[in-house]
C-alpha cells in the first residue's frame, strides 16, 4: 500500500507528510489530554507515536528505489552489470529510477562489447601471428627454405597484421572524437574515380567498374576521410562479387543531401544482417573467408558518416546483390 504513489512531485509528498504529522500530532495530543485526561507529556508522545505511524504509511515506498539503486550500485562495483531497479513512482525519485536503468543498460551494453572486443582482436591477432610463427620455425627448423614465395607469404600476414592495428586505431580515434577533419566543399565524382581508380590495381580483371555522377556535384566534408569511406564500400563489393562481376557507382543529389551508392552484383546481404554489418568485428556466414577483412571497415565507413553529419545504411538488390547507401550534406553555394 503506497497512498502517495501517484503523486509527480517529490516535495509536494513532503510537504503532504510534513502537514499530516504536524495535524495529527495536534489533534491526538488534544484528544489525549482533554477527553482521555492523560497528563500532557503522555498525551504529547502519544501524538507523535501516532503521526510517526501515520508518517510510515504515507511515505512508504517513497525511499524505496534509492535504497534499490544503492544495492544496484554496490552490485555493479562487484562486476555483476544488467541489474535493473523498480520504478514505483511519478516524481523525481521516480524519474531518477529511470535514469538509473538506462544507465545500468548502457554499462551492461559497454561492458559487452569490451568483452566481444578483447575476444574478436584476440582471435584475429591470432590468425596471423600464428602464421608468421610457424613459417618462422620452419625456416629455421631446416624444413622450409627463406625463398621468396615464403618471404612474399609472410610478408602478407605481417601487412594482415599492419591493416587490423591501423584500423583498430582509426576507431579508436573516431570514438574518442579526437581524428581532425578538414571539412570542405569538393567534388565527389573525383573521390569515386579515385576510389575506382585504387580498385582497378588489385581487383580481378573480369570485374567491371562504372560511375554515374555529375562533373558539378559536390559535397560538404573531408576529402581524405570519405575517399576512406568509399575505398572501404567498393572493397567490399569487389570481394563479394561474381566472376565476372560489375561494380557500380551512383551520386545524385536529393533535397539538399547527396546520395552515394555502390551496387555489387554478389550473393548479397540477408535480412536480419543489413543492420549487423557495420557492427564491429561482425562478418556473415563466409564473410572474410578470403582473409581480406577484420570486420572493422563498415564500423569504420559509419563512424566516419556519421561525423560529417550523414547516414549509411545496407539494401538488398533484387535479384541478387547488395547496395551500400550513403547520405551526406549538400555543399553550400
Amino acid at each position: 500500500m503506497r497512498p502517495l504513489q501517484s503523486l509527480p512531485s517529490l516535495k509536494l509528498k513532503l510537504g503532504i507528510v510534513i502537514v499530516a504529522a504536524v495535524w495529527i500530532t495536534a489533534v491526538a495530543t488534544i484528544v489525549a489530554v482533554r477527553w482521555l485526561g492523560l497528563p500532557s507529556i503522555v498525551g504529547a508522545g502519544a501524538g507523535i507515536a501516532l503521526a510517526l505511524g501515520c508518517v510510515q504509511l504515507l511515505a512508504r515506498g517513497t525511499t524505496a528505489p534509492l535504497r534499490e539503486m544503492a544495492a544496484v550500485a554496490t552490485a555493479m562495483a562487484r562486476g555483476e552489470h544488467g541489474r535493473q531497479v523498480a520504478v514505483t513512482s511519478n516524481d523525481e525519485v521516480g524519474e531518477l529510477a529511470r535514469a538509473f536503468n538506462r544507465m545500468t543498460a548502457e554499462l551492461a551494453e559497454t561492458d559487452r562489447l569490451r568483452r566481444d572486443l578483447v575476444a574478436n582482436v584476440s582471435h584475429e591477432l591470432r590468425t596471423p601471428i600464428g602464421a608468421l610463427q610457424a613459417l618462422l620455425e620452419n625456416v629455421v627448423d631446416g624444413v622450409s627454405e627463406a625463398d621468396p614465395e615464403t618471404l612474399r607469404t609472410m610478408l602478407a600476414q605481417t601487412r594482415r597484421l599492419g591493416r587490423l592495428v591501423t584500423q583498430l586505431l582509426d576507431l579508436s580515434r573516431l570514438e574518442a572524437g579526437q581524428q581532425p577533419f578538414d571539412i570542405r566543399p569538393f567534388a565527389l565524382r573525383d573521390v569515386l574515380e579515385s576510389a575506382a581508380r585504387e580498385a582497378r590495381l588489385h581487383a580481378p580483371e573480369d570485374v567491371v567498374f562504372s560511375i554515374d555522377a555529375p562533373a558539378s556535384l559536390r559535397v560538404d566534408g573531408d576529402p581524405e576521410r570519405l575517399y576512406q569511406v568509399v575505398t572501404n564500400l567498393v572493397e567490399n563489393a569487389v570481394r563479394y562479387s561474381p566472376r565476372p562481376g560489375h561494380v557500380a557507382l551512383h551520386a545524385s543529389d536529393r533535397a539538399h543531401t547527396v546520395t552515394l551508392e555502390v551496387d555489387d552484383e554478389g550473393p548479397g546481404i540477408p535480412p536480419d544482417e543489413l543492420e549487423r554489418v557495420f557492427e564491429r568485428f561482425y562478418r556473415g556466414d563466409g564473410r572474410g573467408a578470403d582473409g581480406g577483412g577484420a570486420g572493422l571497415g563498415l564500423a569504420i565507413a559509419r563512424w566516419i558518416v556519421e561525423l560529417h553529419g550523414g547516414t549509411i545504411h545496407a539494401e538488398r538488390r533484387e535479384p541478387h546483390g547488395s547496395r551500400m547507401v550513403v547520405t551526406l550534406p549538400q555543399a553550400r553555394g
